[in-house]
């Protein structure tokens, strides 16, 4: 699989007039990522601190050549917004809002499916690829550099502490993703660990888990099945959630016994993935797993 971002990612931001929008494509900019067009319906012909704004999408394609975007859009326009870029011929969408509707977030993977595209989120960070200098969304980029570990999380802010406290240690990353929170993902563990093993330049998979879903117990089976060969170390977080309360994020759900911290550790047990008992002790595992060369 190809690189997810990298220096020939021309991007779009939709719903680029807002203020949260606009705030995040400044730091995107600043850190390197090349943002060629907003769009929001009735707005085009401005311009948002010199990006150009269109009516549409495949009008900023069109004039552009863009071949990504990020929605900063409402949660109940995620879906026109994401079909909308879909159809414009864009390959990869990362999308921030949460809790979109499950039946608009299932028709997206399908319409992704179909176009042969990827899409993060929703209830996403974004995105990092620190060798590229690209970021899509609004990672903390000062955390991140350049290194061989592959993350990716159910959480923001767990992602941000702990590739803070690998880059402290010299472990650097190769891509960060957050796959996101919501009850429904478009992009999951799964889809994450096989690119990590067919990506050059990732060496071992960090995997950022919580209770709830089936996310982590799906990833694991890819390395019971041998179709992820890289080392994999795991951090799950909830582990003292009491049994008979909802935590966390949307995708907290526990049903026909999947979900649990404890059918989590069954998985990642079979699979041979070790699982840090503390947050800290993620950069021992992965220097661990790195061996001699942490480069």
């Amino acid at each position: 699989m190809s690189e997810l971002v990298n220096r020939q990612t021309r991007l779009i931001v939709q719903g680029l007039t807002g203020d949260a929008a606009r705030h995040h494509a400044e730091l995107m900019r600043a850190y390197g990522t090349e943002i060629v067009a907003g769009v929001r319906p009735g707005a085009g012909g401005q311009d948002v601190d010199g990006v150009p704004v269109f009516d549409d999408v495949a009008g900023a394609v069109s004039a552009t050549g863009a071949n990504a975007s990020v929605l900063f859009v409402p949660a109940g326009a995620v879906r026109a917004a994401a079909v909308e870029a879909l159809d414009a011929g864009l390959k990869l969408l990362v999308m921030v809002p949460e809790h979109v509707p499950v039946h608009d977030t299932l028709a997206i993977v399908e319409h992704a499916r179909a176009n042969d595209a990827r899409v993060v989120g929703p209830n996403t960070p974004g995105l990092i690829r620190p060798r590229a200098g690209c970021k899509m969304g609004f990672l903390p980029e000062r955390y991140f550099i350049d290194g061989p570990v592959g993350v990716t999380s159910r959480s923001g802010t767990l992602t941000y502490e702990i590739v803070r406290r690998l880059t402290a240690a010299g472990l650097g990353q190769s891509t960060c993703v957050g796959v996101g929170g919501d009850a429904v993902v478009c992009t999951t563990f799964a889809d994450m660990a096989r690119y990590f093993e067919q990506d050059p330049d990732t060496r071992v998979i960090v995997m950022v888990g919580e209770i709830g879903g089936s996310l982590e117990e799906d990833a694991a089976q890819l390395v019971i099945d041998g179709e992820v060969t890289k080392p994999v170390v795991a951090f799950l977080a909830g582990r003292n959630a009491p049994p008979d309360k909802r935590m966390g994020h949307a995708g907290a759900i526990i049903a026909a016994g999947r979900g649990t911290i404890e059918s989590k550790l069954a998985a990642f047990a079979e699979a041979g993935v070790q699982v840090a008992d503390q947050l800290s002790d993620v950069v021992g595992l992965a220097r661990e797993a790195l061996g001699a060369d942490p480069r």
